[in-house]
């Protein structure tokens, strides 16, 4: 199960349904499925207070995601996926995408989190990013 949450319900991305089936299809193609994954939609001051308080770090970002599984990586997913909405849209604006392909990528890119991928390093980073491209052509052909 997806779930999207938000105090503020215009936070919450349009095609809801749709995003759905598209990230458990993300997550069937690399061999898992979605237990319990939850979205939720915040302000940067609001994800800022989460990477403050269970981080320890003291800068903004446009995700965070926590892996809830009794052993992180391992059997059906369950987890909370912190989003700013406004890093999206800065991202967007920055990188000069439209935001609801900018806020795919991000949602993608807290899901392949889950199953696996990391971005510390370069390579790392370059490996997301193709995975993240995949998922977004992903998108595309289950219009």
């Amino acid at each position: 199960m997806i779930r999207f949450e938000a105090e503020d319900a215009r936070l919450l991305p349009a095609e809801r349904l749709r995003l759905r089936r598209w990230l458990q299809a993300l997550a069937a193609a690399y061999g898992h499925r979605c237990r319990a994954v939850t979205y939720i939609f915040l302000s940067d001051d609001e994800l800022l207070e989460v990477n403050r308080q269970y981080l320890a770090h003291d800068y903004y970002t446009d995700i965070i995601t926590f892996d809830n599984r009794e052993e992180p990586g391992q059997g059906p997913i369950e987890a909370d996926i912190f989003i700013s909405v406004e890093r999206v849209a800065d991202n967007a604006a920055t990188y000069g995408t439209a935001p609801a392909a900018e806020l795919r990528r991000v949602l993608a890119h807290g899901l392949l989190h889950l199953l696996g991928l990391a971005d510390k390093t370069d390579a790392q980073a370059a490996q997301m990013r193709q995975a993240e491209d995949q998922a977004l052509a992903l998108w595309d052909a289950t219009a």
